[in-house]
């Protein structure tokens, strides 16, 4: 299961981006998915849960938006829909169509909660 790797993967970049920006908590995480990207979204979602347990995104909400698939075909010289990476051009019909998204994963935005202060630094000031 892919999910597993992928799932680790976001979870590294939330870590690090939390960190860079010197927050607590991630509450909310929103991932573009590509329909053609063979990532299976309830997979996904069940390994996100099982890989944040412990960490900053413990319990956080997982948002996932759907990319359709598309290509841009050589011989119409268009953009057209794709529902697998080898499709042909729906309009033409012609082999030559190249895949323009609907197969990346992104990490589009997460929610950092502010980090709680140390009750110990402000006792002390």
């Amino acid at each position: 299961m892919h999910e597993m790797s992928l799932a680790e993967g976001v979870l590294q970049i939330v870590e690090d981006t939390a960190r860079r920006e010197g927050g607590g908590r991630v509450s909310v995480v929103v991932l573009e998915i590509g329909q053609l990207a063979a990532v299976v979204p309830e997979a996904l979602s069940f390994c996100f849960d099982a890989v944040t347990r412990g960490s900053i995104a413990e319990g956080a909400r997982l948002e996932m938006i759907a990319l359709p698939g598309e290509g841009y075909c050589m011989r119409c010289e268009r953009t057209v829909p794709l529902q697998s990476p080898v499709d042909a051009c729906p309009r033409c019909g012609s082999g030559q169509v190249q895949l323009t998204q609907g197969n990346e994963m992104r990490v589009k935005e997460m929610q950092i909660e502010p980090e709680a202060p140390d009750e110990r630094r402000v006792a002390a000031r």
